[in-house]
Parts: structure tokens; sequence; C-alpha cells
């Protein structure tokens, strides 16, 4: 029997979407999935999922991921860390324990991150040795976070770099029944780096990082390419967020992140009562629907 698979996007603060859908996922008790694949933000939210913690994901991005311990200009311009992810998953840990239990008693979790010696992306599945070491890996945002997380043999990066969308090896991994939640409205076309000599500067310590950053935005589009047009005998359901949607990676603003995560409770809805048809969507205005 083919498998299903969850697919969750990252996109920092934009994660907040997705936390909204995987609440209402959990009020309902929907989980059809034999495994799920998470990158960044996503693995965060997928944690609070399969855990069953409804709202953590939503206090972590709200209440966390905006405290200057986190976030701080003044810190990166002295040459310190942007984002400080060591600390958010610390004191997401210690405000809000996950079941570990639950968790790993739950479906496999592969989180995607970047091999900073190859460019291309890993997959670990999390388990309750390297649970931390990997959530840092695959959320170790270049240049915004400056540790390099190593552990297993291998040194690592954001896993958004190699595979932000990783609904290809969800297939590769025998799924034919895909569910994929993005952080992007469903129009969005990732653009090329604008400053590739600056990109190559920035990371010259990891000429491979570098490399797969200047041809990430081809690899976001391949990805979507392959949700709109999927292989024969594979279905590819997504949920993205509204046009309007208003988050940014770094959006800081409650306001805005509230309404961010509204609109993922509204789309988690959407998709529970149309998983028959073309989720709430029409054909004319929805390039992915199946």
């Amino acid at each position: 029997m083919a498998k299903s698979a969850l697919v969750v996007e990252g996109g920092a603060m934009r994660g907040i979407f997705a936390s909204g859908v995987l609440d209402t996922f959990m009020e309902n008790e929907f989980m059809p999935y034999d495994f799920a694949i998470g990158v960044s933000a996503g693995a965060s939210n997928l944690l609070g999922y399969l855990a069953h913690y409804p709202q953590r994901s939503f206090d972590v991005i709200t209440k966390l991921a905006t405290n200057k311990r986190f976030f701080n200009l003044p810190r990166f311009a002295r040459g310190g860390d942007l984002v400080d992810v060591k600390w958010l998953i610390d004191e997401s840990n210690t405000r809000h324990p996950l079941n570990l239990e639950r968790l790993f008693n739950s479906i496999p979790l592969y989180a995607a991150v970047t091999n900073i010696d190859s460019g291309n992306a890993d997959y670990y599945q999390v388990n309750k040795d390297n649970l931390n070491d990997v959530m840092e890996a695959t959320t170790a945002l270049p240049i915004a976070y400056k540790s390099t997380p190593c552990f297993s043999g291998g040194c690592y990066t954001d896993g958004g770099v190699a595979d932000s969308i990783p609904v290809k090896e969800a297939y590769r991994r025998g799924a034919r029944d895909i569910t994929v939640i993005l952080s992007h409205p469903l129009s969005y076309q990732m653009k090329a780096t604008r400053s590739p000599w600056l990109m190559t500067k920035l990371l010259a310590r990891y000429p491979q990082i570098a490399q797969a950053m200047l041809v990430r935005a081809e690899n976001y589009n391949q990805s979507l390419e392959f949700i709109r047009n999927p292989p024969e005998g594979t279905t590819i359901r997504v949920i993205a967020p509204p046009e309007e949607f208003a988050v940014k990676r770094l959006s800081m603003k409650s306001p805005t992140l509230i309404e961010g995560y509204q609109m993922g409770v509204s789309s988690g809805l959407n998709h529970l009562s149309s998983r028959d048809g073309t989720f709430g969507l029409d054909i004319e205005n929805c390039h992915f629907c199946v």
C-alpha cells in the first residue's frame, strides 16, 4: 500500500501559518500520515503536532522568537548572532516540555539539514538521542547564526538552503499521497539572489553552502513544479497561505503574527472539509489543485 506523508515548509516567522493548520489538525485528531518531513520552522511545528501539544508553536513563535534574547540586531552588528537558535530551542523545551513518549510513539519525523561539505540536503529521522542536535541544525540560518552544528560525523546549516520543500524526498521514501503545508501563497516563485558576489563573500568559509544558496531559487521552484505536476499515480495536496498573508521571514509584530495564525486555522479547517475536492479553491485560481 502506498504511503502518505506530510511535508511542512520552513520560513522562520512565516511558520505561524503552519502552526495554525496543525493546531486545527490536532483539535480534530487528524493524522492520516505514515511519516512527516519538516524543514527549519516546519520541523519545529511538527514536533508540537506529533507530541500533540496545541499552541506550543504559536507560543514559541509569538513569545520566544520575538524576544530580544533570540532576535537581536545590535548583537549581530557587534559580530554575534542575529538569531540565537540554541537559546530558542532550550527555552522552548524549558517552557513547553514535549511529551517525548507520545512524540516518538507517533509517526516517524524526518528533518532536512544542509551538509556544509556537500551543499546537499541530508535527512535525519528525529529520535531521543539527536532531537536537539537535529533541531538546531535544521534551523541554523546561514550568516544569521554563527554556530555550525556538528553531529553524527557531519556539520550542518539550515535545511532550507538545500531543500526548502522536501516533497521529492517524501516521494523517494515511497509516499504517493503527499500533503504539503507551504509558507508562501500559491502565486509565489522564488527569485534568484540579487547579489551573488556578496553571498559568495559572506560564505567564503563554506563554498558549497555559497553555491547552494546561489541555486536555491532554482531548486525551490523545481519543487513547486513537482507539486504542480506530480508523477503519475501520485496525489499532492497543498495547504498554502492566502494571497493577503502578510507575515515575512522576520516579522515581529504581534497583530500580524496572530492574523497569520488565524489564516492557518481557517486553511486547516478548509482542508479538513474538502479532502475530496480542490481544497476551497477552484481550478481558475489554483495552480496546484489535484
